[in-house]
């Protein structure tokens, strides 16, 4: 794993705790609770006036940061008191600096947290098994401004899922790493803006937790370069098959598949052809030749199956593309093909399912959405990229990546068609599966970040060349340097 993979890592809780386990070996727990408390309250200052703070601090390690962040924070000045759910479990680094708290304390109601402009939330942080009462919920609901420790009291920190209840918070301070909570939705809304701070956790120890998911950005992938001997068949083939009845959806991966690079990409229309060349743009070949005589072309390997295929289209043309040894990209209709039947899509290289989609296959995800993906990948065999506001792509090896570069806008219809596109795109340069889906997805995401408001999908291929040359660019980056994912906003 390189710096900038390395960067991007997304520990869940039960990771982030071996990870401080380990570090624990090299440096003091209370100086990381040092650290983190400082790197909190240093958060608040930066970004809001001395006000009247109330610290709300739970038994464990996370109060303990509230400990300190409330001591540093009237060292400074400020009017801080703490409320404690519970006192500090004896004997630990959380007593320990909890005793050297010498400020106001206060009891843990919701009448006497109304009275405070902020409430710093260190009642459990990300690691929450349980769902929150309705004792804690009450004192969180009267909260005017609320700053979270690692994260909002509710919010599992391993699926952005909510246990019970979850106050948004206007800014939420983790450290070391990201976790996938402040990624995913509804995780992500209500960490509001989430800062990742260093408190010193040794990078060594880091690797050892065997992390397998990443936040999505360029330095988990590079995009292949396009040198002085590149030429459209290095460039590389897309194929995609045209169905009868909506071809629009075809045209959309195509241009997709242009906009991000391939060197050529040829729609096998067959009996509908002469529908699809009334309106093909000029650098578009439509064949009108029966699949089988286009599969003896060994140059075209990669194969987009689904966008505008009724059923019957996909049937027909799936198995024998996968029987032919094809990488198969798989949309839209090859979803309506096996709903409830996850097998059927076995021998496609990517599937992109929608959420809806992803249900009528696969059955609901439920509230972990990755490790669904995950077990759809593993069932499949194929890169599943589950698509929404926080697209989650899943590897069978187990990899998974998290996508939050996006935008609204990109809930438009072919939207999904051009993101095909640039997924066999990727493919036919060379990236394995996993990795160019990622990239797609990236590129998809960056591509409607260009496209101004209330673009629509036709809009975005026109802008795919500049997310590509600025995914090139941000992959270059000094190996070491941190790589995007740092501070975000959500």
């Amino acid at each position: 794993m390189n710096d900038a993979e390395c960067q991007l890592l997304l520990p869940d809780p039960h990771q982030m705790g071996q990870i401080d386990a380990l570090a624990a070996r090299q440096v003091p727990i209370r100086t990381l609770m040092e650290n983190a408390g400082r790197a909190v309250a240093r958060a608040v200052r930066r970004h809001m006036r001395p006000c009247r703070v109330v610290v709300l601090c739970g038994p464990g390690n996370n109060g303990g940061d509230g400990y300190v962040a409330a001591r540093r924070l009237a060292e400074a000045g400020w009017a801080v008191s703490v409320a404690a759910l519970a006192p500090p479990h004896p004997g630990g680094d959380a007593a320990d600096v909890a005793a050297l708290w010498t400020g106001p304390r206060v009891p843990f109601t919701a009448e006497e947290v109304a009275r405070y402009d902020l409430v710093i939330d260190a009642v459990f942080g990300a690691g929450l098994s349980r769902p929150v009462g309705e004792d804690v919920a009450a004192v969180l609901r009267a909260g005017r401004r609320i700053v979270a420790i690692d994260m909002p009291t509710g919010v599992d920190g391993a699926t952005g899922s909510v246990w019970g209840y979850a106050v948004p918070a206007e800014l939420t301070v983790t450290f070391c790493r990201l976790k996938p909570g402040h990624l995913l939705l509804p995780g992500r809304e209500l960490c509001g803006r989430s800062e990742l701070a260093d408190i010193g956790i040794p990078e060594s120890v880091i690797a050892p937790a065997q992390v397998r998911t990443w936040r999505n950005a360029p330095g988990l992938w590079q995009v292949p370069h396009c040198g002085v001997e590149s030429y459209k068949y290095s460039r590389g083939v897309v194929s995609i098959c045209g169905g009868g009845q909506m071809p629009g959806a075809a045209r959309l991966s195509a241009a997709g598949a242009r906009g991000s690079g391939a060197g050529l990409v040829r729609l096998a229309a067959g009996p509908a052809a002469d529908l699809y060349r009334m309106q093909a743009p000029a650098g578009l070949i439509v064949d009108s030749a029966p699949l089988e005589d286009l599969l003896h072309d060994a140059r075209r390997k990669v194969w987009i199956c689904g966008p505008g295929l009724t059923v019957d289209e996909v049937a027909a043309t799936f198995s024998t593309l996968v029987a032919a040894g094809r990488q198969v990209v798989a949309d839209a209709g090859a979803f309506s093909m096996a709903a409830g039947q996850p097998d059927r899509l076995r021998g496609a290289t990517v599937i992109t399912p929608h959420a809806g989609e992803f249900a009528r296959v696969f059955g609901h995800p439920g509230a972990d959405r990755p490790a669904a993906a995950r077990q759809a990948a593993v069932r499949t065999g194929a890169v599943v990229v589950m698509k929404g506001p926080d697209t989650i792509i899943a590897s069978p090896d187990g990899r998974v990546a998290i996508n939050d570069h996006a935008t609204p806008a990109l809930g438009t219809a072919g939207s999904g068609d051009t993101l095909t596109g640039i997924v066999g795109a990727m493919l036919a340069a060379g990236m394995p599966a996993w990795e160019g889906a990622c990239a797609a997805v990236w590129l998809h995401g960056e591509a409607a970040m260009r496209a101004g408001p209330w673009p629509i999908a036709e809009q975005f291929d026109l802008h795919l060349g500049a997310a590509r040359a600025k995914a090139e660019a941000l992959g270059k980056e000094t190996p070491g340097k941190k790589m995007p994912g740092g501070k975000m906003q959500g």
